[in-house]
């Protein structure tokens, strides 16, 4: 064999070796489709400001108020678009107990600035108590901050508060989530700020299907088929949350899309307790007719046509 011929087969078998190399560091990490839990805190590039955060001593010493939030890991479908771009490039081929910082630019996070979004408009489209510097105002569909106000104009800012901001998401890969039932709370929780309990069973139903027999004729025949159903509890603070009301039908359907269910179902709990009896207050006199009224006096010992008569004569004396 020829020098050339030795270099030649070196050189393919070298290629092969990072071929083979390369496969296997494919195989291994994570990957789109995942599900993982992460802690993370983000914060602006330019002045370290925390503006989120799964770590409720960072949220405090950042003087973010805890009240009402609830501070731990979050759930996330890797490549599902829960985070930030850079951010599944980071998590794609990583391994539980990662961790590190991903710089994310203003155009991947919230945005550039864009001076033309901010306007001016009539003071009186603001309500009276939002007419202040910082105020965040609704006009015309569009949400926005207010800058100033003077005399009966207001300046409005409709860029995102973050637009124009780099970011650091700095972070740790905590778990890998296989468990569905678990992945579909986590998910309710990353939309929902609080995730609602969930089950997931698995039901048969009877689906119809029609056919044409050899003579042209509609057959209907009936076949049993299995359906995995997510059950959802909807809280009080679930059916009030905004995002849920306003795009429960997108996250119904990523849900579904994401888990490989057939369906969702969301449970109304309501408690016991409270003001009993009220339909009885409300509907007695309301929308009750004379019968109805007549037997409530009978139950209470009262007779009917002795009120009515001592009535008239009340009337007569009048």
């Amino acid at each position: 064999m020829s020098d050339q011929e030795q270099a030649d087969a070196a050189e393919a078998e070298e290629a092969e070796t990072e071929a083979e190399t390369d496969a296997e560091t494919e195989d291994t990490g994570l990957a789109d489709g995942d599900f993982v839990r992460v802690a993370y805190t983000i914060r602006t590039a330019d002045d370290d400001r925390v503006i989120d955060t799964t770590d409720e001593a960072v949220a405090e010493e950042a003087e973010i108020d805890t009240d009402e939030h609830e501070f731990e890991p979050r759930t996330i479908a890797i490549g599902a678009g829960h985070v930030f771009p850079a951010v599944d490039e980071a998590f794609v081929g990583a391994e539980v107990g990662d961790e590190g910082v991903v710089d994310v630019p203003a155009e991947d996070a919230f945005g550039a600035y864009d001076p033309d979004e901010v306007e001016t408009v009539k003071a009186d489209k603001i309500p009276e108590d939002s007419r202040y510097p910082g105020a965040q105002v609704q006009i015309d569909g569009q949400q926005g901050y207010l800058e100033t106000i003077i005399g009966g104009r207001a300046r409005v800012d409709f860029n995102h508060p973050l637009a124009g901001e780099d970011l650091e998401y700095e972070y740790e890969i905590l778990a890998e989530i296989d468990d569905r039932e678990e992945q579909a709370a986590g998910m309710l929780g990353m939309y929902l700020q609080d995730a609602p309990e969930v089950r997931i069973e698995t039901v048969t139903e009877e689906e119809e299907t029609v056919t044409e027999d050899d003579d042209g004729e509609e057959v209907v025949e009936t076949e049993a088929v299995t359906k995995d159903v997510l059950y959802v509890t909807a809280t009080q603070a679930m059916q009030m949350n905004q995002q849920w009301m306003f795009q429960k039908q997108q996250i119904a359907q990523d849900l579904m899309s994401r888990l490989d269910l057939d369906r969702v179902v969301v449970e109304e709990v309501i408690e016991g307790g409270g003001m009993g009896g009220l339909g009885g207050m409300m509907g007695g006199m309301g929308g009750a007719g004379a019968g109805d009224i007549e037997e409530a006096l009978e139950d209470v010992d009262v007779d009917a046509d002795e009120i009515v008569d001592e009535l008239d004569d009340e009337l007569d004396e009048e």
